[in-house]
């Protein structure tokens, strides 16, 4: 690719991060390689299984636990941090053709680093890589950079008649 867009998938319905790994699975078939950085995230997904199985594509976790309902400790903002220092690193390298900032809208929700800190690190790409950007609550500075935003909205999820998380579906 030539150059690089920016795109962002956002809002509260589900379907985020399967989004951004069915664009990512498609871009590995397509002959790119594709890092997958998931903020936020640090339990057992099933989509980190993916590198068993599809090469070209590298996932890699920069969060400890889940702390949506809490506040995030100094572990979760150190361990964001150092992802976005690697993200950034890599968006300049070239050496991927994509990069995911999976939850990368969470994590600048919870302020575990700045949104201009995000913004440099996305504007010091090399031109040709392709940036996702997911997570519910995408801050207007991410959208206003952004050349396709993509909401996804809740009309009606089981999960509000108490069916929980399942394998393989959400996690």
């Amino acid at each position: 690719m030539e150059k690089g867009y920016v795109q962002v998938y956002t809002g509260n319905g589900k379907g985020k991060t399967t989004a951004a790994l069915g664009l990512s699975v498609r871009a590995v078939c397509a002959g790119k390689k594709v890092f997958f950085g998931q903020f936020v995230k640090g339990m057992e997904y099933s989509e980190l299984k993916c590198t068993e199985f599809i090469d070209n594509l590298e996932i890699e976790q920069f969060g400890r636990r889940c702390f949506i309902y809490e506040e995030p400790s100094e572990e979760d903002i150190t361990a964001a941090r150092n992802g976005l220092e690697k993200i950034s690193n890599i968006l300049k390298s070239g050496n991927y053709d994509i990069v995911v900032m999976d939850e990368l809208n969470i994590a600048l929700y919870f302020k575990l680093f700045t949104v201009e800190e995000a913004l440099k690190a996305i504007k010091g790409r090399v031109t040709h890589v392709e940036v996702v950007i997911t997570g519910r609550y995408a801050p207007k500075e991410i959208i206003d950079i952004a050349d396709l935003v993509t909401e996804m909205k809740d009309v009606k999820h089981y999960y509000y008649n108490g069916v929980e998380a399942r394998q393989g579906i959400e996690f």
